[in-house]
């Protein structure tokens, strides 16, 4: 069976490579010629809107997917009517509009920061003023990876913030106070199967994840988590690998944003679970059975940014194992990331602190 990415970057490239060995091949979508999906299959050279391409994919593919959430659902909604398109539209379409994500919470019971739309400048000082500050102010659409926001503290930095991001439909979001960030990536099947991993501790640098360390254990955060995406799953009647990432505060959780996707707060399953995320995201949308999610061990995630450290350097903390995406460096890009995985969290936590203090060549 063939497989069609929508998006050649390095999580399509991951999906990849936990395909082959099923014996599954895959084809990409993607603007650039020499994205890291081009060092595991062919790239049709194209932007994700652009339909002819879109339609040659859908040709030479059995079942489409995407690594990315940037994909126009206009574009899309043609060749998910005559190909199996997974995670479905819906999902995808509602994931593009941070209003539209919040009111879906909202509506499926999921707890969200207090949230507003805002066009007009006057809808945002009505919004600080009834939400309250400290706030947030996010781009509705293309914002990630700490791009397209700004933090409010005081009423005086609406205006800063109104010439910075006006331009574009906002949301206004309440800042949410909290103890930690986590994530859940939870996968159901064509067939209906769900399983989840483990909940994974989060920590972000400028607005873009720097570690994750799983599993984290805090059996009522889990639990209501995987209640959450249940919800999650029978809206959309759902395929493939879905995150969501919360904040924590006082024991709850409060749901940020959902990714229909693959995430790279889940690239510790690559080695630290009995099945990837990679893995189970194409046995779901094939209908296959679901793999176990089940940690081995206990796992620790650091992104490289902008920058890569030596590999010797890399390769000498046990356990480590390093994963390249072929990108030229520049700041702010994720170059790659390693994962450690150790027989119990203190050898893995001393193992991460080798990995946050290397440098660069």
């Amino acid at each position: 069976m063939k497989i069609g990415i929508i998006g050649a970057g390095q999580l399509g490239r991951m999906l990849a490579l936990a395909g082959y060995p099923l014996g599954l091949r895959f084809v990409f979508v993607d603007q650039s010629e020499d994205a890291p999906g081009a060092q595991v299959g062919r790239i049709i050279c194209g932007a994700f809107d652009d339909e002819t391409k879109l339609a040659q994919l859908a040709d030479e593919v059995d079942v489409i997917t995407f690594d990315v959430e940037n994909v126009p659902v206009e574009a899309v909604r043609g060749i998910a009517a005559r190909k199996a398109f997974l995670p479905p539209v819906s999902a995808l379409g509602a994931s593009q509009d941070r209003l539209h994500e919040k009111t879906l919470f909202a509506r499926l019971k999921i707890p969200t920061p207090p949230f507003a739309a805002v066009d007009t400048f006057d809808d945002l000082q009505k919004a600080a003023r009834e939400i309250g500050v400290p706030g947030v102010l996010k781009t509705r659409r293309l914002g990630y990876d700490g791009r397209g926001q700004r933090l409010i503290r005081k009423m005086s930095d609406l205006d800063e913030a109104w010439q910075t991001l006006g331009s574009v439909p906002l949301i206004y979001e309440g800042f949410v106070d909290f103890s930690r960030e986590v994530s859940l990536i939870g996968v159901r099947s064509t067939t209906g199967e769900t399983r989840f991993y483990p909940l994974s501790a989060n920590t972000h640098e400028g607005g873009i994840l720097r570690y994750s360390v799983a599993p984290y254990r805090n059996a009522p955060l889990q639990k209501q988590a995987e209640q959450y995406l249940k919800r999650l799953f029978k809206h959309f009647d759902y395929a493939g690998v879905l995150t969501v990432e919360f904040f924590v505060k006082r024991g709850r959780l409060i749901a940020n944003e959902m990714a229909p996707r693959v995430h790279n707060s889940g690239h510790w399953t690559i080695e630290g679970a009995h099945t990837s995320q990679f893995e189970n995201h194409i046995r779901a949308i094939l209908g296959l059975p679901l793999g176990s999610t089940s940690p081995i061990g206990h796992s620790a995630m650091v992104n490289f940014i902008g920058e890569l450290p030596t590999l010797r350097n890399i390769l000498r903390i046990p356990g480590v194992h390093f994963h390249s995406y072929g990108k030229e460096p520049r700041p702010n890009r994720k170059l790659g990331h390693c994962t450690v995985v150790a027989a119990s969290a203190g050898a893995r936590d001393r193992a991460l602190r080798q990995l946050l203090r290397l440098k660069s060549a």
